[in-house]
């Protein structure tokens, strides 16, 4: 018997990192999966592995900036498994590295209308559905360790769009709490994803520079993230709202990457 079993849920981002071990984590726990993201031949190959498996997995072509996609994401979900229980909105970029200073009005309006609009408007869609059936419902967000803290590399949108993501999350999960809805915020830390390995090539540090910023000293896998959120979709987690989980090998508990400090009489 698995944590979803008969639990219909959307998965936005579904068709690469996360997103996809999401797609199959969930699956693999009993829920039908409507997978979403903008990448059709990756997200069919995703859906086709589930269904491989013996999973249930529709894939749906969906740009989280348009409202009439993320309708029609909700809408093929319920058409096709009756109703809507769960959904991870989990779609995100993480836009240009550079200093403040040099990020254009176009960098800043991209990553936040994916990062927070796109969390936001698939949430007024997906509460929606939710409350249509009556209430009750679990839903989670993808936010992150640097929405948790401050990083010096150069995504000083990506950070803030993050940050943003959690209070979007917590006024939700207060809104909603009455009516039996969960909405809680998953800050992953370094991930070995195809993002990660994009903002590194982008120049905000290297892979090395990563796992110095993290205790354990290793990238998390998409799986470990997975599983979390699984679980906060999960009746396991009933009485789990409003929080903010850090899943980032202890990321976000300190800054273990050595810092040069200068004061007066020193050198270096």
């Amino acid at each position: 018997m698995g944590l979803l079993d008969g639990k219909v849920a959307i998965i936005t981002g579904a068709a690469s990192g996360i997103g996809a071990a999401a797609a199959r984590e969930f699956a693999a726990e009993g829920a039908f999966v409507l997978l979403a993201d903008i990448d059709v031949d990756a997200g069919e190959a995703v859906a086709q592995s589930v269904r491989g498996h013996g999973g249930q997995a529709l894939f749906l072509r969906t740009d989280v900036t348009r409202d009439s996609d993320v309708e029609a994401a909700v809408q093929a979900a319920v058409a096709e498994w009756g109703r809507l229980d769960l959904a991870f909105n989990n779609a995100g970029i993480d836009g240009v590295a550079c200093d403040l200073d040099q990020h254009t009005e176009q960098d800043w309006g991209q990553v936040i209308d994916v990062n927070l609009h796109g969390v936001a408007r698939c949430m007024r869609y997906e509460v929606r559905q939710m409350r249509s059936q009556g209430g009750g419902g679990a839903i989670v967000n993808t936010s992150s360790a640097v929405g948790l803290m401050g990083v010096d590399v150069g995504i000083a949108p990506y950070v803030a769009s993050k940050h943003a993501v959690v209070g979007l999350t917590k006024a939700a999960a207060l809104e909603f709490a009455a009516r039996g809805i969960r909405v809680n915020a998953l800050c992953p830390g370094g991930v070995a994803t195809p993002l990660v390995e994009h903002t590194q090539q982008q120049g905000a540090g290297s892979e090395e520079a990563a796992r110095d910023m993290i205790p354990m000293r290793r990238l998390g896998t998409p799986q470990e993230i997975a599983a979390v959120a699984a679980f906060l979709c999960s009746d396991k987690a009933s009485y789990i709202t409003g929080s903010t989980v850090a899943v980032d090998g202890g990321m976000s508990a300190g800054y273990p990457r050595p810092l040069r400090v200068a004061v007066p009489g020193s050198v270096g």
